[in-house]
């Protein structure tokens, strides 16, 4: 009995931990300054998640996503950029070198959270979900580039994976952001 009942345990312990990162909506990552920001605050919110890098060929996307944040933002939808170096090091500034550069040449307002990794042995946490079937329930992925779109539902859960290359304006992301 006692055996019995100490593998349920073990189960129930190792269950849980595989599910403690079941929703985006569990992490809390880094504003470009500093501060902590969970991503709880935007429970309800249809969320548009991106890798960015200022000194990529995509970098003009920074235009495409603040137009439609200026557009469509607010209580229904929001975009969060996450800077990276990831990719021939396209993203080599400092927080205040990206706020700047980002503010300056784009003039965006959608948040910027802190550098990360999206790939890699250093790949950040909310990047393992977003990219990992086992934890996100929906799909295995890998950032290919800088700029990859992750949807994100009202409810915390990944929708679909966009290449980098699609237009953050594009009728696929609108019609989703309207809820077509």
């Amino acid at each position: 009995m006692k055996l019995k009942y100490l593998s349920l345990l073990a189960m129930l312990i190792i269950s849980s931990g595989l599910m403690a990162q079941s929703s985006f909506y569990d992490f809390k990552v880094k504003t470009l300054e500093g501060e902590e920001f969970a991503l709880s605050s935007l429970k309800g919110k249809k969320v548009l998640v991106v890798n960015t890098a200022s000194k990529c060929g995509l970098t003009g996307q920074y235009e495409q996503l603040e137009a439609i944040y200026k557009l469509y933002g607010g209580d229904n939808f929001v975009i969060i950029g996450f800077p990276a170096n990831n990719f021939m090091k396209q993203e080599p500034g400092t927080a205040e070198e990206i706020r700047e550069f980002c503010t300056l040449n784009y003039g965006v307002t959608f948040p910027m959270m802190a550098k990360i990794s999206v790939k890699g042995d250093d790949m950040a946490p909310l990047y393992q979900w977003l990219t990992q079937k086992d934890k996100n329930g929906v799909v295995d992925s890998k950032v290919k580039w800088n700029f990859q779109k992750y949807l994100i539902d009202e409810k915390g859960q990944l929708v679909k994976v966009l290449s980098p290359k699609t237009k953050p304006d594009s009728d696929e992301i609108v019609s989703w952001i309207k809820g077509a």
